[in-house]
């Protein structure tokens, strides 16, 4: 695959992650809808918690659209997830649809750096 290609493919699950992120888990918490809210008290999060979470996320979500910073809003990215993960595991959530949906937004907002960003595929690169 060639540098433009890798390029647009990394734009495009990166793109895919925030809208993600964006549309269907910071909205509704700083919304304050009441399905973010019931959802925190269905993994057992106290009342409250929700529009602080989708600070935090909107500001992960700029760390990684900017380009300088885009390498830390990952890293702080992934123990965002980690906690989510640990969240999931506590409550009893099944393994592949809720457990494991962190892994999978992982792989999308890794994937999509390193495509997009060659200084990190020459730290971490893909051998044959």
């Amino acid at each position: 695959m060639n540098q433009t290609t890798m390029t647009r493919v990394g734009y495009a699950l990166s793109g895919l992650f925030v809208l993600f992120i964006l549309g269907a888990s910071a909205a509704p918490k700083l919304f304050g809808m009441p399905i973010a809210e019931e959802t925190m008290a269905q993994l057992g999060w106290p009342a409250g918690y929700a529009f602080s979470l989708g600070v935090l996320e909107l500001t992960l979500t700029l760390l990684y659209v900017w380009p300088r910073t885009a390498i830390l809003g990952s890293v702080l990215w992934m123990g965002l997830l980690g906690g989510a993960m640990a969240t999931q595991i506590r409550a009893g959530s099944p393994l592949f649809s809720h457990v494991l949906f962190s892994v999978y937004l992982g792989l999308f907002l890794w994937g999509g750096l390193w495509l997009r960003a060659p200084a990190l595929r020459a730290i971490f690169p893909f051998r044959r």
